[in-house]
């Protein structure tokens, strides 16, 4: 039957081949066949791909399964004044998991452990039965801890290269260039303040790439900056003081070119960094100043026009107002003339020249240099001054002597450099900045007058008075001690005290100001004293000693430190 039909189908071709018609087009049928079903599959396929994106574009993304595996930004260094580092990025491996892989959660802890014996096995292991897909087990391993690792070969574990802040200067400038997080965000100090100026919309943006970021370079003088916090450091352990703390400025220009605070921290291991103790004293701790602030109790005399060199005032006896009465540690009980109620630091007196301005011209002077108000400056670690809410007489006349209102060390320190650089203030800075710079912004708060008469008095103290232990040969140096009764509990203290000293040089035309504190010292040997000369003083003076020549200040050993004592007759 086949062979019939066949024959019946076949015929011979021009070359003499035999066609089979029908054998021909029963191939042909089925060949279309299979291209289109081939097509319908291909289509099919590509179909449920996309409309499977398209789903999921619609959809919010499931964060829950752990923290984004993104890599960390990148940060700018920061160099000092002299172009040495003192914060970089460095590479670091950080460990994660995917929950999913993982087969058995308990003895990958286990094994872990022995490489991260502080590691949270209860939280862990929460997070290796999750089921995500990512999760964060360790930032910032070690190179050491990521080889161990390695060598354990726990399925479903690896590694992503991320970036962490090093501090090559360690302790010596925490509290100035500050702290980042694990996700290289600065948290802190001028790490922050670099935040804050676009830097975390850079980052947010995917447009923080290392070698686009220029280094930011501060103020600070890492070769004073050392010699600062080692004078604190060595002052906080010889006083057994609670803290210590003191800023060099360029009286200039208002950069500050050195400061630090102890207690500090490390920031390459800043485990007690949030500690009670680890506070930055100079910028975010308020003080009553104590006798630091006759500085600009006799400046306020001078400026306000109702004194002179030549004036005198009663200091033979207490003044009593109501139930109080002010009292001078030792009194001269007499009649002392302006130069000698800074030199004798006398409550009495300094009480009295408040009271010859008058309480609003008094509130006016703190106000226009700045003590009062809140300092305006890069580093976001900045305390406002509590002054009283209404100003009586009692207030003005404490305040006179630096009790009843608190400010910062370094608000203190920049109201005294504009009594010593001409009268101008301008808002302390951490970047560098020109003298043309800051005179651009400066602002007149006293008299050229004012001026001569503050470094003369200066100048005075050191040679006769409380100043003496900060006087460096070759320097002229001059300055102030301050010795306040601590205030605990909202009550002054008999026991302890917060001693401030400021000094200046070199007096004839003074570049710098050091302004030290130690929070409540104790004689450094028994039947000594604890009085800011003793202390704040000492370490002002060394700080100058080892200094000095690194700011670039030439010794003078052609006239005595300075002032020549004159009689007011």
């Amino acid at each position: 039957m086949i062979a019939k039909l066949l024959k019946r189908r076949a015929r011979t071709g021009e070359d003499g081949s035999i066609v089979v018609e029908g054998a021909r087009k029963a191939t042909g049928g089925k060949g279309k066949a299979r291209i289109v079903m081939t097509m319908a599959v291909f289509f099919g396929i590509f179909s449920t791909i996309s409309g499977r994106l398209v789903y999921l574009g619609f959809q919010t993304p499931d964060l829950s399964g752990g923290p984004q595996s993104r890599i960390t930004a990148s940060r700018p260094d920061i160099v000092d004044r002299n172009g040495e580092v003192l914060a970089t990025d460095i590479k670091t491996a950080s460990l994660f998991a995917e929950p999913r892989r993982i087969v058995d959660a308990d003895e990958a802890i286990e094994k872990l452990s022995t490489v991260l014996p502080e590691i949270d096995y209860e939280q862990t292991y929460h997070k290796l039965k999750s089921g995500a897909g990512f999760v964060w087990l360790q930032r910032q391993l070690t190179p050491k801890q990521q080889a161990d690792i390695m060598q354990l070969g726990i399925p479903g574990f690896g590694f992503r290269t991320e970036k962490r802040r090093f501090y090559p200067s360690g302790e010596t400038s925490s509290y100035i260039v500050g702290l980042t997080n694990v996700d290289n965000q600065g948290i802190s100090g001028m790490e922050k303040y670099i935040d804050e100026q676009g830097l975390s919309d850079l980052q947010a943006s995917g447009l923080a790439v290392a070698k686009d970021l220029k280094p930011v370079k501060l103020s600070i003088d890492l070769r004073v900056q050392h010699v600062v916090r080692d004078e604190i450091a060595a002052g906080l352990e010889r006083y057994r003081a609670l803290g210590a703390g003191a800023v060099v400025l360029n009286v200039k220009t208002g950069e500050v070119v050195a400061m630090a605070s102890v207690p500090d921290f490390d920031p390459n291991n800043p485990y007690n960094a949030q500690e009670k103790d680890r506070l930055n004293r100079m910028s975010a701790g308020l003080y009553e100043m104590g006798s630091t602030f006759k500085s600009f109790t006799s400046a306020m005399a001078l400026d306000s026009g109702k004194a002179t060199m030549n004036s005198r005032f009663d200091a033979s006896h207490p003044i009593r107002v109501g139930h109080q009465a002010i009292h001078d540690f030792h009194g001269k009980n007499r009649v002392l003339s302006l130069p000698e109620v800074f030199l004798y630091s006398s409550n009495i007196g300094s009480a009295r020249e408040a009271e010859l301005v008058g309480i609003e011209g008094h509130r006016e002077f703190l106000h226009r240099l700045g003590i009062l108000e809140r300092m305006q400056t890069e580093l976001p670690e900045v305390a406002r001054p509590t002054e009283p809410k209404v100003w009586k007489q009692v207030n003005s006349f404490t305040i006179a002597f630096g009790h009843g209102v608190s400010t910062t060390p370094l608000q203190a320190a920049v109201g005294c450099a504009a009594l010593m650089n001409g009268g101008y203030l301008m808002n302390p800075t951490f970047l560098v900045r020109t003298q043309q710079e800051a005179m651009a912004i400066a602002k007149k708060v006293v008299t050229e007058k004012t001026v001569e008469g503050m470094r003369y008095l200066y100048s005075l103290n050191a040679e006769k008075g409380s100043a003496r232990n900060a006087r460096v040969p070759g320097y002229r140096v001059g300055g102030k001690t301050g010795t306040a009764e601590k205030v605990i509990n909202g009550r002054y203290s008999k026991d302890l005290n917060f001693n401030t000293f400021v000094a200046a040089f070199p007096m004839d035309d003074p570049q710098y100001l050091v302004f030290t504190i130690a929070d409540a010292p104790h004689p450094e040997k028994p039947g000594m004293t604890d009085v800011a000369a003793a202390n704040a003083g000492v370490i002002a003076g060394n700080i100058i000693r080892r200094s000095a020549a690194m700011l670039g200040v030439k010794p003078d050993f052609s006239h005595e430190n300075g002032a020549t004592l004159v009689s007011y007759e």
